[in-house]
């Protein structure tokens, strides 16, 4: 239960708790679970909630992702839970505290000192490294809220080397999900350069950390907005009625946002849930080598849907023809999906084409 606290801050952890839980004993409860009935988690969350938000917020952060939204849901639902529950919870974190927290760990500058004195310069470099490479991860581990596709967008910018050594520190599922977004032609260089790391020297590791804060960072200021603008467009899609008539409305009060937002409408994935003889129709529209630079590295679901409106062999010839092309810039890629959805917006604009914004159950 305790396996993942945090390092530091367990004293004033401990401080808050007995204050927390002492309030806590005067709330008048009904109908509550008995102590013994509590899971692990349920326990976790009591001591989470006793603890205050700062401390909590510390904890959180420690945690993988399945962890933290377990926890958090039991931590949103909790209630009724008797005053002696509180004290058992609590009283099973401060025996796991008493029995684990006798030393704290060493700072790097100690260790670096230290480890200067007994082995010389360059090898105590060299076993740093080992050790705080190992603490990179745990900062990379919360980029696993950052979707895969956005997570790639940024990585295929970056030198190969780095690539391999970002995707060797990442949680293998979510290195699997970004290596999935990438364009397809690089994956088998790129994993082999990820089997054929040995060592990471300390440079590297340093561009690596300085790369994660600034994902991060950006994920941070962007994520909000970007959802925002998705809702957006879903909501406008959803709407009955002239949609370019809201949209036109809402351009002449914010050009940005508005276009913001029919883009989101028209995104390329789109293309994925549409029907056969739809797809038929923008297919015969838009000219092959468009199609053969917008489904380089496309979403499978994405290329599926497009190769499988196509006859058999126009297909195959199809695919033939992107394997040839070789590796393409990004740029290019995203140039061509764009006026592919420019040109299916125009055709639905003039009543030519009929397409499904929104993914739904339908009925034939």
């Amino acid at each position: 239960m305790w396996r993942k606290w945090s390092n530091n801050g367990y004293k004033n952890m401990a401080n808050q708790l007995v204050t927390s839980a002492e309030g806590a004993a005067g709330v008048a409860l009904l109908e509550p679970p008995a102590p013994e009935s509590l899971d692990l988690i349920e326990q976790a969350a009591i001591v989470l909630l006793s603890m205050g938000e700062e401390p909590a917020a510390g904890v959180l952060r420690c945690l993988e992702r399945e962890d933290l939204l377990a926890v958090t849901q039991v931590m949103s639902r909790l209630s009724g839970i008797r005053v002696d529950s509180v004290r058992q919870s609590l009283q099973h974190f401060f025996d796991d505290y008493r029995e684990q927290s006798g030393v704290h760990g060493a700072s790097r500058s100690f260790l670096q000192r230290s480890l200067a004195l007994a082995l010389g310069g360059d090898i105590a470099g060299s076993v740093l490294d080992s050790i705080y490479g190992d603490e990179i991860r745990p900062k990379m581990a919360r980029l696993q809220w950052a979707a895969p596709a956005w997570l790639a967008e940024r990585l295929a910018q970056e030198h190969p080397r780095m690539q391999a050594v970002f995707l060797a520190f990442l949680p293998p599922k979510l290195a699997g999900d970004v290596i999935e977004h990438l364009p397809e032609s690089g994956r088998e260089a790129l994993v082999l350069n990820v089997a054929k790391l040995k060592d990471v020297d300390r440079d590297l590791l340093v561009q690596l950390e300085m790369l994660t804060e600034q994902y991060l960072a950006e994920f941070g200021t962007q994520s909000v907005s970007m959802e925002g603008v998705k809702q957006a467009a879903e909501i406008l899609n959803r709407i009955p009625g002239n949609k370019q008539e809201l949209v036109a409305r809402l351009r002449a009060r914010d050009p940005e946002i508005a276009s913001a937002i029919e883009t989101e409408m028209y995104d390329f994935f789109v293309l994925s849930t549409q029907s056969e003889t739809t797809l038929t129709q923008i297919i015969e529209a838009v000219p092959a080598e468009l199609w053969a630079l917008a489904l380089k590295g496309a979403e499978p679901a994405v290329r599926k849907a497009v190769l499988g409106a196509m006859p058999r062999r126009q297909a195959q010839s199809f695919e033939d023809q992107m394997r040839r092309s070789g590796p393409v810039p990004l740029s290019r890629v995203e140039q061509a999906r764009r006026e592919i959805m420019d040109l299916v917006k125009a055709m639905v604009d003039a009543g030519e084409l009929e397409i499904q914004l929104f993914a739904e159950a339908v009925v034939e």
